[in-house]
């Protein structure tokens, strides 16, 4: 009898997902579309599709009306966060793009210890020991390869967007991610104009790399190469935070 009531239970909660997933795949298909303008080729819009439809389930699953959000706005978190773990499991990055990555970090933090201000393009790569031709090169293969991204200085979307199924705080956490929020806002507030700009326009304005290029009028390869340096330069000053 209680096997029979499982059963029964299930059912009805399988088929309220389906439901879920009819009435809100297009939110899915809209959030899959609109971050492929931001990834490299090589992910397939089917895979984030898959990906953003668990984290639909799992939304449905945990929304708490109580919290004062909608649910889309809720679902809308939990799908982005889906499909950015989905392609994290598949870096595709060789171990040389990270491995440069880090490297640019770091000179970029002992140029501007040694000058106490912005470090320049040249002078990145003159710490590096490479052209400032390589050096672009290198900037622009870590943003092909990789998603760059406030992730690499060790922001999750949890930390930027509070969740709304989190447990709650104690009064040190809070303190502990006020403080990481204010310095992460300085630290962009501080970036060079330009930089700036870009991650303005890419994350708050939700362009892509192209269009942010549009508006600033240079070519979507240099604005790569921009956002990738910016992130590598809040990487750098953000290390004792990460």
């Amino acid at each position: 009898m209680n096997t029979k009531k499982n059963v029964q239970y299930d059912m009805s909660d399988l088929l309220q997902e389906k439901e879920i997933c009819e009435v809100h795949g297009n939110l899915v298909k809209r959030i899959a579309h609109h971050l492929m303008g931001r990834l490299p080729s090589s992910v397939m819009v089917d895979d984030l599709i898959q990906a953003g439809m668990i984290g639909l389930i799992e939304a449905y699953r945990n929304f708490d009306n109580t919290k004062g959000a909608s649910f889309e706005t809720y679902a809308g978190i939990r799908i982005r966060g889906s499909m950015f773990d989905e392609i994290r499991k598949g870096d595709w990055a060789p171990r040389s793009v990270h491995r440069n990555t880090r490297r640019v970090a770091q000179a970029i933090r002992e140029v501007e210890n040694e000058k106490g201000r912005d470090a320049k393009d040249g002078e990145i790569a003159e710490k590096l020991g490479i052209t400032l031709n390589d050096y672009y090169q290198v900037l622009l293969d870590s943003s092909n390869c990789r998603i760059m991204g406030f992730e690499d200085v060790g922001v999750n979307e949890e930390t930027v967007k509070e969740t709304l199924s989190d447990p709650i705080p104690t009064p040190l956490d809070r303190v502990l991610s006020e403080n990481f929020k204010k310095n992460l806002a300085k630290g962009i507030s501080m970036l060079p104009d330009r930089e700036r700009l870009v991650l303005a326009l890419y994350y708050e304005e939700d362009l892509n790399l192209r269009e942010v290029g549009e508006v600033i009028g240079v070519s979507e390869s240099r604005i790569s190469q921009i956002h990738s340096q910016a992130m590598m330069r809040l990487q750098s000053r953000m290390r004792d935070w990460i």
